[in-house]
């Protein structure tokens, strides 16, 4: 059942599958055509019989008809002299640069933008039938696209959420380009040029904002350092040994550089002795 549907949905969309009206006239060429192929053997088949690659797919028109069974290849398909056309369609992906297009976002800022589409045609028949030129008209849809997704966007998030902005228009793309019978596989934001004054705004901002990360980290540092120092400070207070450590370091420190004047310190004994005992 559920490969029935699907067939029915592929022959609502495929114009060759529609039954045409054929007239005598139809088949009154297309005997004539039979009899001119036959007679002129085997130098017909050299004009009858193209050849179409694996990613190729040959669009036949009979007297300006489709003919049914959709589009031939790949490999050898034959066609009838003077009343069959084809053209043939790549299946394969196609890329191409949307040109850089002036945008004024949300927020009032002109930026210019520029994008790449990958497409691809997945049913050749009514890429034929259906649009002139697929491949321009895709093109063209892509940048009338660009311009009204990113027209409602603000420029801080054009440029923070290029990501959301290829996926919205490769949603946007693939839907009306469906009846076009061509996918849009990727669409990716290449670039997004801000003006000079603006740019040299934002840098002037950038600067300012890291300069006052920096002071804040600063004063973040001074203040752990004196709350350590403090902390020491408590330390040696409590005890007196801590100082006594403290300046045999400090002796050990000085006699470990190469100086020329060497100090002799008092002793901590000795300066103890000199202070009251009430200080």
């Amino acid at each position: 059942m559920a490969d029935m549907g699907k067939s029915n949905q592929v022959d609502t969309e495929d114009p060759s599958n529609d039954e045409p009206d054929r007239g005598l006239c139809y088949y009154l060429l297309t005997g004539l055509s039979l009899v001119i192929f036959f007679c002129t053997l085997p130098f017909s088949l050299c004009f009858c019989l193209k050849i179409v690659q694996e990613y190729e797919r040959a669009v036949i028109f009979r007297l300006g008809r489709l003919l049914p069974g959709g589009a031939k290849g790949p490999g050898i398909f034959f066609i009838l002299p003077c009343i069959d056309t084809y053209r043939k369609v790549d299946l394969r992906v196609v890329s191409f640069d949307v040109p850089p297009q002036e945008i004024l976002t949300r927020d009032s800022v002109t930026v210019a933008v520029d994008a790449v589409v990958y497409f691809r045609i997945h049913n050749a028949t009514i890429s034929i039938t259906n649009v002139e030129d697929a491949n321009r008209s895709t093109r063209l849809l892509a940048q009338t696209t660009l311009r009204n997704v990113l027209g409602t966007k603000n420029l801080s998030e054009i440029l923070s959420e290029r990501d959301n902005i290829s996926h919205i228009m490769q949603t946007s793309l693939d839907e009306a380009t469906d009846p076009w019978g061509v996918k849009v596989e990727r669409v990716e934001v290449k670039d997004v040029r801000l003006p000079q004054q603006l740019q040299r705004a934002m840098a002037a901002e950038a600067e300012a904002t890291r300069e006052a990360r920096a002071k804040v980290i600063a004063a973040d540092g001074e203040m752990n350092a004196s709350r350590s120092l403090k902390e020491a400070a408590d330390i040696i207070a409590e005890n007196p040994q801590a100082l006594q450590l403290r300046y045999l370091q400090t002796l050990t420190t000085i006699s470990a550089e190469k100086n020329s004047t060497i100090i002799f310190p008092l002793p901590i004994d000795f300066i103890s002795r000199l202070v009251p005992e009430g200080k």
